[in-house]
C-alpha cells in the first residue's frame, strides 16, 4: 500500500499512518477468462465476464473477499472512528423534514424524515403550521425495524379518504401497492402486486369517487416471456373490492418495450393523464382520458412533439411545457374539450432565458419553475400569460415541492433550500405577494454561516462556459493546497440544483473546498444543454468535467495532489471516464453504483431503458462513441491510477453491481501505483433509494475518511464541535 508520511498534533489530529499490506486481508485470486464479441468488424475481448453471474457461488465469495478487503482497510484507516462519529452526529442532529405531495380532503399528504428512524414515513397535517396536528399514516419502520422496507410513492384519493402506498424492500424498488383508510390509519383492501420496478418506476391514480384506480402493472404469468418482466409496462384497471385477476386492461399494448408511466387525476376528477416516456433518455408523449366514458385514451403529444411537462389546470384546460422550437422550454395552455388535440394549445408563456421545469396552474395563476444553470427561479403570470413578478427566494437556491392548497385560491406552498441553508417551507400569498414561513423547516447543527458559495464557469475544450458552484469558508487561501471534492452528474437531462447537506460540514471542517459543476447531459439550461451531452455527443460530458478540473487547478483552489472527485450511477460512469482518460489528474476517486461496461451495459433490464440516454452497440456510430469512452475498455494495463473507492449495492435494480465487479477487476490487475483500489458492497441495499438511514450514514463517513486519508488531511477528532 501507498506510504504516507506521518503527522503527528498532540490530542487534536490523528495521525496519518502508513499501511502495510500484510495487515489487510488479501484480495482474492481473480483469473482472466478471456471473452470476446464483434461489433461492426471490431472485436472487442475482455477478461472478467465471469463475474456478471451474481448467482455463481464463487462470485459470491469473490465478492465478499473483495468486501472484506475494502472493509479492512475503511475501519483501519486514521481518525476513521472520529469520522464515523461526526458524520453520525450530524446527521441525526437534523430536525424532522417533510416532503409535502398535496392537499387532499383537507390534509396535507407528506413524507416525513425523522433521523431517529431507518425510512421515511407517510403522514397527514391539517396545516403547515401545526405540527401538532400530524398523525401517522403508513410506517415502514413499524413494518421492520431493520430499516429494509421503503415507501416508493403514494398517491391519495380526490376526497382524502384513501391512498395507495407503494412498498419495496432491501433498496430493490420493486414494489407492491397496499390501501389505507385515511380516517384510520388501516390497511384495508386487497395488495396489487408488482406496480413498481426499479426500472420503469410506477404509479397510480384513482377514479372520481374513490371506488376504483388506474395503476401501472407488469406482465404476468405467460402473458410474456420472463425476461420480459420488466419490460412492456401497461395501465389497468381496478375495482377495490374485487380479485386484482378481474382488473381490466386500458391503456399500454402499442407503446415502446421501455415505456414508463405516470399517471395523475384532475382535481375535479373529469380527466386522468398519462405520461409516457420512452425510456430514460427524454422523449414523453401524453394521453388522456375523460372518466365519464367507457374508457378512451387519446394521445394528444408524441415522443416527436417535444412536449416534456404537462400539469391540469383548476380550469377546463392542461398546461404543458413544450421544448418545440424553444429548447429552454415555453408554457402551452390546451383546452379539454371534447377531443383535445395539441393543435389547439396556445403558447401562454413564450421561451426566455431560464429553462422551464414545470407549471403550476392555480385559480388565475401559473407559477412557473425555471433553472438558470443550476440555480432556481420561480415567475408568476396570470393565465393569459401577463407577467406578475417572481416568487422570493434565496440567491443560489432550489425552489421546489409546489402545492395547490385551494382550488378557489392563487397561494402555494414551496420549499426554498441551498447549499448553506436548509430546506424551509414557505406559503406563498398571493394577494399580499408574501412568502410566509411555516412550521416545516429543517433545522442542523451543520452550521455555514462561515462559508460561501462562488459561482463561476470553466471553459470546455469545445469552448462552452460550463458552471461551478464552489463551497468554501470565507477568507480560504486560494494556494493550490487546499483539499476539494469535485462533484458532477451530467445526464438524463437531470439537473445538479443546489442542495444542502450536513454531512459536507466533515469535509469543510478539515479545510475542504466542495464544488459543484453543471455540466452538458444535465438539463440545467434546457434540452440543448442534454442533448450536447447525451448519446454521439456523451464525450463533451467527460471534457466539460476535465476542464472544471483543470480550472480548480490553474485558479489555485487546489493541485493534483489534493484533488479528489466524485460521482454516482450516471455519474459514477462520469467518474470511470475521468479517472480512465485523465488519471494524472485526480489524487483519489470515489464512485458510487456506476456504469462501467458501456458495450454490455444494455443486456441488463434497466440498461435497455438507457439505450435512448446512452445509446445502442448496434448502431455503427453509437457503438463507436460507447467504445471510445466504456471505462472497462479504456483501461490501460501498466496504468498509474488514483486511490479508487467503488461502491455498488448488491440488491441494485438500476445499475447492475457486476459493474462494478469487472471495473474493480480490471484496475487491480492493470494498476502500477500503490494506490488502493476498493470495493465496497452493501448486501442490503441497492441503488441509494430506500437505503436505511444506518446504511447512509455508514457510506457518507467510508467516503469522507477515505478521501481524507488519500489526500493527506490529518482528522481533527474536535474539527466542527
Amino acid at each position: 500500500m501507498r506510504r504516507t508520511r506521518c503527522l503527528a498534533v498532540l490530542g487534536l489530529l490523528a495521525p496519518i499512518a502508513a499501511f502495510a499490506a500484510a495487515a489487510l486481508p488479501p484480495l482474492p485470486d481473480t483469473p482472466k477468462k478471456p471473452a470476446s464479441d464483434e461489433y461492426h468488424g471490431v472485436k472487442v475481448t475482455e477478461d472478467y465476464r465471469w463475474l456478471e453471474d451474481s448467482a455463481d457461488p464463487v462470485v459470491k465469495q469473490w465478492s465478499a473477499a473483495q468486501n472484506t478487503h475494502a472493509r479492512a482497510y475503511l475501519d483501519g484507516l486514521p481518525g476513521y472512528a472520529a469520522v464515523r462519529a461526526r458524520v453520525d452526529q450530524l446527521i441525526r442532529s437534523n430536525s424532522i423534514g417533510y416532503s409535502v405531495q398535496v392537499k387532499r380532503g383537507g390534509l396535507l399528504f407528506a413524507i416525513k424524515s425523522d433521523p431517529k428512524f431507518q425510512q421515511a414515513m407517510l403522514v397527514t397535517l391539517a396545516s403547515a403550521n401545526d405540527l401538532k396536528t400530524e398523525r401517522m399514516l403508513v410506517d415502514p419502520n413499524a413494518m421492520d425495524t431493520k430499516g429494509s422496507i421503503a415507501i416508493d410513492w403514494f398517491a391519495v384519493s380526490l376526497d382524502g379518504r384513501t391512498v395507495g402506498v407503494s412498498l419495496s424492500k432491501g433498496g430493490s424498488e420493486a414494489g407492491d401497492l397496499h390501501l389505507y383508510d385515511v380516517a384510520t390509519a388501516k390497511e384495508i383492501g386487497e395488495v396489487i402486486p408488482h406496480v413498481q420496478n426499479g426500472t420503469a418506476g410506477g404509479s397510480m391514480a384513482f377514479a372520481p369517487d374513490g371506488s376504483g384506480f388506474w395503476y401501472t402493472r407488469y406482465p404476468r404469468g405467460a402473458e410474456r416471456p420472463l425476461d420480459d418482466a420488466g419490460f412492456y409496462q401497461q395501465v389497468w384497471y381496478h375495482k377495490i373490492g374485487t380479485d386484482t385477476e378481474a382488473d381490466s386492461y386500458e391503456l399500454g399494448r402499442e407503446l415502446p418495450k421501455i415505456a414508463e408511466i405516470a399517471l395523475a387525476t384532475k382535481a375535479d376528477g373529469k380527466w386522468v393523464l398519462a405520461e409516457v416516456k420512452n425510456g430514460d433518455g427524454g422523449e414523453v408523449a401524453y394521453y388522456l382520458r375523460p372518466t365519464a366514458t367507457d374508457g378512451k385514451w387519446t394521445q394528444v403529444t408524441t415522443f416527436a412533439d417535444k412536449v416534456v411537462n404537462a400539469a391540469f389546470g383548476v380550469d377546463d384546460a392542461v398546461y404543458l411545457v413544450s421544448r418545440s422550437g424553444a429548447p429552454m422550454g415555453k408554457v402551452l395552455r390546451l383546452p379539454l374539450g371534447a377531443a383535445p388535440k395539441l393543435a389547439d394549445a396556445k403558447t401562454i408563456v413564450p421561451e426566455s432565458k431560464g429553462a422551464i421545469q414545470g407549471v403550476v396552474p392555480t385559480a388565475s395563476r401559473l407559477y412557473v419553475d425555471d433553472l438558470l444553470g443550476g440555480p432556481s427561479r420561480v415567475r408568476i403570470f396570470d393565465l393569459k400569460g401577463k407577467a406578475l413578478g417572481e416568487l422570493p427566494i434565496l440567491p443560489v437556491s432550489s425552489a421546489d415541492g409546489f402545492v395547490r392548497l385551494d382550488p378557489k385560491s392563487d397561494d402555494i406552498l414551496y420549499q426554498n433550500g441551498s447549499y448553506l441553508r436548509p430546506p424551509a417551507w414557505f406559503r406563498y400569498d398571493a394577494k399580499a405577494k408574501a412568502a410566509l414561513p411555516t412550521a416545516m423547516a429543517v433545522t442542523s447543527i451543520a452550521d455555514y454561516s462561515d462559508c460561501e458559495v462562488v459561482r463561476d464557469f470553466a471553459t470546455s475544450k469545445d469552448g462552452t462556459k460550463v458552471p461551478l458552484n464552489i463551497i468554501k469558508r470565507k477568507g480560504t487561501k486560494l494556494d493550490g493546497t487546499n483539499p476539494t471534492i469535485l462533484y458532477a452528474y451530467g445526464g438524463y437531462g437531470v439537473s445538479m440544483t443546489p442542495g444542502f447537506s450536513a454531512s459536507r460540514r466533515v469535509w469543510l471542517d478539515h479545510g475542504g473546498v466542495y464544488v459543484v459543476a453543471n455540466i452538458r447531459g444535465g438539463g440545467e439550461y434546457g434540452d440543448q444543454w442534454h442533448l450536447d451531452g447525451n448519446l454521439l455527443k456523451k464525450q463533451n460530458d467527460y471534457d466539460d468535467f476535465y476542464a472544471c478540473a483543470r480550472w480548480l487547478i490553474d485558479h489555485r483552489y487546489t493541485s493534483t495532489a489534493k484533488l479528489a472527485i466524485m460521482g454516482g450511477s450516471n455519474g459514477g460512469l462520469l467518474m470511470g471516464a475521468a479517472l480512465t482518460q485523465h488519471p494524472e489528474t485526480y489524487r483519489a476517486v470515489v464512485s458510487m453504483v456506476g456504469v462501467y461496461d458501456a458495450l454490455r451495459s444494455e443486456l441488463t433490464t434497466n440498461g435497455e431503458f438507457n439505450v435512448t440516454e446512452y445509446g445502442t452497440v448496434k448502431d455503427p456510430a453509437q457503438f463507436k462513441a460507447l467504445y471510445g469512452y466504456s471505462p472497462l475498455h479504456r483501461v490501460v494495463d501498466g496504468g498509474k491510477y488514483p486511490s479508487i473507492l467503488l461502491t455498488s449495492g448488491a440488491n441494485d435494480p438500476r445499475v447492475d453491481p457486476w459493474h462494478s465487479r469487472k471495473f474493480c477487476a480490471r484496475l487491480q490487475a492493470a494498476n502500477t501505483s500503490s494506490n488502493p483500489i476498493l470495493l465496497r458492497t452493501s448486501d442490503s441495499s441497492g441503488h441509494g433509494i430506500g437505503s436505511s438511514l444506518d446504511e447512509i450514514i455508514a457510506e457518507r463517513a467510508d467516503v469522507f475518511a477515505f478521501l481524507l486519508h488519500e489526500l493527506e488531511v490529518p482528522v481533527d477528532a474536535k474539527a466542527g464541535k
